[in-house]
């Protein structure tokens, strides 16, 4: 039976604290996700929730004893939002934080609710100094290179300043996740002139064409459209919350509606089906680009620890690229990277005051 106490994140290797107990096909995807993602040997994990049902699960897999159960006996379920995080303090995505603000974990993974775990992970991890708003990025599909997307729905109606916080977190990201030495940064509205979009718009366009500000410089490549999305043109694309949320469910809409178009023009005919037999690899690549698991989840970011949020129905394959992402990210130094990037550590740095 394994140990319920947590290794120390002391070794070389990070250890991934992950909610056993969040999303569709929890927790047996999740247990078996969180298998295949050890298996690789580039991080240790430990699953949180009830041991009663993860022991069983543990003990049918070959690696099963060498991950560690830390007991969360009350769960966030996915149709619960932002007040869960109160109502239940020692739900599992809550004890997952606590590990990682403990040091006992270097970042949190989970398929839960997203309002839920977004509202937990603020209340047990402090912001970094200095940052106004955590925000959430997505990878885009794009190639050859991804783009990362900041804010996909942790701020709705956020402050111009936030979205300056933002790219900040966004061109931190792609320096880690992508290699990226100086991503390019654009800010989605609706046309690519300077003065297009609402008041919000307008006036991040001016914050992020203005001087630093106390953070490192950002290499601000204008306005972008909704259509410029997935074409690559930028690194990094800034928006609110409401905004991104919206283009990003658009997207996944629009590429399943693809998906199944082109499979029944494959499907059409008998020469149809006998010209797929040599696109089979073709095929199989632009799939795997359009799989939402590939990419591993959405990252909360500007926390003093790591979040992945994986899609609520993700299977093992899901939980598995999330944990890497996760790992990855942690070794990458991500929250001292964004520290970095924000500047001096006081309120408000960020704010272009006007007279």
């Amino acid at each position: 039976m394994p140990d319920d106490s947590p290794p120390p994140n002391g070794s070389h290797l990070p250890t991934i604290a992950v909610d056993a107990m969040g999303g569709d096909h929890a927790p047996a995807q999740v247990v078996e996700g969180a298998i295949t993602a050890m298996s690789s040997r580039g991080m240790s994990v430990v699953l949180t929730g009830r041991p009663s049902l993860l022991r069983p699960l543990l003990g049918t897999r070959p690696l099963g004893g060498d991950i560690r159960v830390v007991p969360a006996e009350d769960s966030i379920s996915m149709a619960e939002g932002a007040l869960a995080s109160w109502r239940r303090p020692r739900s599992s995505v809550a004890v997952a934080c606590q590990l990682v603000r403990r040091g006992q974990a270097a970042a949190v993974v989970s398929a839960g609710s997203t309002a839920g775990i977004v509202a937990t992970a603020r209340l047990r991890l402090r912001s970094l100094p200095g940052l106004l708003r955590p925000g959430l990025a997505v990878v885009l599909p794009t190639g050859p290179n991804p783009t990362l997307l900041v804010d996909a729905g942790a701020i709705a109606d956020p402050k111009p300043e936030m979205m300056l916080q933002f790219a900040q977190l966004g061109v931190a990201y792609a320096q880690v996740a992508f290699g990226v030495e100086d991503p390019r940064v654009g800010l989605l509205t609706i046309g690519a002139e300077p003065m297009k979009g609402n008041k919000l718009a307008r006036r991040a366009h001016e914050l992020l064409t203005a001087s630093p500000h106390g953070g490192l410089p950002i290499r601000f490549a204008g306005n972008i459209e909704g259509s410029d999305l997935l074409t690559g043109k930028v690194d990094v694309v800034v928006t609110d919350g409401f905004t991104g949320n919206v283009a990003l469910k658009t997207i996944e809409g629009a590429g399943s509606f693809a998906s199944e178009q082109v499979r029944a023009v494959f499907q059409g005919s008998r020469a149809a089906r006998f010209g797929a037999l040599f696109q089979r690899r073709a095929l199989r690549e632009l799939a795997g680009r359009m799989d939402a698991e590939t990419y591993g989840g959405a990252a909360l970011l500007g926390l003093e620890g790591t979040v992945v949020i994986a899609h609520g129905g993700s299977t093992a394959k899901g939980i598995a690229s999330a944990c890497r992402l996760a790992a990855d990210l942690a070794r990458g130094h991500i929250t001292e990277r964004i520290r970095e990037r924000l500047g001096p550590s006081h309120r408000g740095g960020h704010f272009l005051r006007r007279p």
